[in-house]
């Protein structure tokens, strides 16, 4: 078994969906875990003769994964987006993230704002609704049940934006979530929003102005603020107007002279508080962020702690091309688990000034989780996807606090993102529960559901799934 062998079966699509059914299962599940876990991803990577260029382009499908703290019941369906039904109808597969179309179409969804639906990134809930989500503004509403795809999802205000993030951050402590919309034209700006629990209204929280705004994945969000990481790959909006270039991906620029930026906004609405410059990097996803007193040797009293993976460049993103990525797992950067502290009590520090360096808590790893109770909180353990080897990967555990990292791994597994879930009455910042992670079987040519214990990451539960899934991207794990 051999890394090309899992790239081939985790790249091959999924056509069958199952509804409803019970998994058998090997091991035992705790009896507290009575939610599920839904997660999304792309599953169909060509229609007909046509091949989409790149991961991130693939047609989205949901997963679920039902606990009654017995048994697991097992379901997945395709989105039924109006990208899907237009690939089933035409045979072709344009106008994603990486696999472009032809000008004019381009220039319609821009103009227009009916850029892909193909909501194949994450998951959140909002007012009672599932949403399906992706990195254009296009949302879909979702069964919770069934993930029978109900039609597009629309806030309950006239927010609007070009470019969206696929991470909605749940706050649980203030009854919210945070998200943030990218305005493209002359003056482009960032909007950072907050959305109340029970509601779909957006509220406006800051506005902030770019000149080549970067493509940003996710933020990170603490107790009283919100971070933007503005790192230095970004785009002129003037030359998606201009013919030339295949998808979104083609019209970023990495510009590290420019250096990142770390902006700091207040979550009570008056704005960026603070902006620290540090030396260029590219950022997909942050951990968690957290309010801390400053160490006794600085200046200032209070600062921001943000954790996040990030990397020295974006190569990460082209060598995640289909075609690249064999390239990509021999000889691609690693992500690092990076620490980075941003002063508070510096009103409006000059991001011309001293830069602020991370530090490295570890590397070799992606799509970090923490407990979403410890999210905003100062966090201990993050769970991650390890870096490829030939025959698999690991799940990993990092303990901030002593830098120790718990691995699990098997021969032949190529884990996906790992979701912990503490035990009802286990404290926010402990490792006492569980950890679910989807695996893709290699030598069974299907996919595993695998429970982990959070603390030591022995297997206590493993139920095979029907069929294999392709590699996926993000899920969440709702309580019943």
């Amino acid at each position: 078994m051999t890394a090309s062998a899992g790239l081939e079966l985790g790249f091959r699509g999924c056509s069958e969906e199952v509804a409803d059914h019970e998994l058998p299962l090997s091991g035992s599940l705790p009896d507290w875990l009575d939610g599920a876990l839904v997660r999304n991803g792309p599953a169909r990577f060509a229609v007909g003769d046509d091949r989409v260029e790149h991961w991130f382009d693939g047609l989205g499908m949901l997963q679920r994964f039902a606990f009654d703290g017995t048994a697991v019941r097992y379901s997945n369906r395709f989105l039924r987006s109006e990208t899907y039904e237009r690939a089933m109808q035409t045979g072709t597969l344009r106008g994603q993230f990486a696999t472009g179309g032809s000008y004019l179409r381009r220039l319609w969804a821009l103009l227009t704002g009916r850029q892909t639906d193909n909501c194949n990134v994450h998951v959140a809930a909002i007012d009672g609704d599932l949403l399906a989500l992706t990195e254009v503004p296009r949302f879909l509403s979702v069964d919770p049940a069934t993930l029978e795809t109900r039609g597009e999802f629309t806030f309950a205000d006239d927010l609007d934006g070009d470019l969206s993030l696929a991470h909605l951050v749940p706050d649980p402590h203030r009854g919210e979530t945070i998200g943030l919309l990218t305005d493209l034209g002359r003056q482009s700006a960032y909007r950072l929003f907050r959305v109340a629990d029970g509601t779909r209204r957006r509220e406006e929280l800051a506005t902030v102005t770019a000149a080549k705004p970067a493509y940003v994945h996710s933020v990170a969000v603490a107790a009283d603020h919100v971070v933007l990481t503005e790192h230095p790959y970004g785009l002129d909006p003037r030359s998606v107007l201009l013919p030339g270039g295949e998808g979104f991906v083609d019209h970023l620029d990495w510009e590290p002279e420019r250096g990142t930026r770390f902006h700091v906004v207040a979550r009570d609405g008056s704005g960026v508080v603070a902006t620290h410059g540090a030396p260029p990097n590219f950022v997909f996803h942050h951990v968690n962020a957290f309010e801390a007193d400053a160490p006794t040797d600085e200046p200032h009293e209070r600062e921001v702690v943000v954790d996040l993976v990030d990397y020295p460049d974006p190569g990460v993103v082209e060598g995640l091309r289909l075609d690249a990525m064999g390239d990509w797992l021999r000889d691609g950067v690693d992500g690092r688990l990076r620490r980075f502290r941003l002063p508070l009590d510096e009103s409006g520090a000059d991001p011309a000034g001293p830069l602020v360096e991370g530090q490295t808590i570890a590397k070799g790893l992606e799509l970090p989780r923490i407990a979403p109770a410890a999210r905003t909180r100062e966090h201990r353990y993050v769970y991650a996807q390890g870096s490829a080897t030939a025959d698999g990967n690991h799940v990993v555990k990092v303990d901030t606090t002593t830098g120790e990292t718990t691995t699990w791994s098997e021969a032949g597994l190529f884990v996906e993102e790992p979701i912990p879930v503490l035990a009802p009455d286990a404290p926010a910042e402990s490792d006492r529960g569980v950890v679910l992670v989807t695996a893709l079987n290699v030598p069974e040519e299907r996919s595993d559901l695998l429970v982990l214990d959070a603390a030591t990451l022995e297997e206590r539960a493993r139920a095979p799934l029907p069929h294999h899934l392709p590699f996926g991207f993000h899920g969440r794990y709702f309580p019943e």
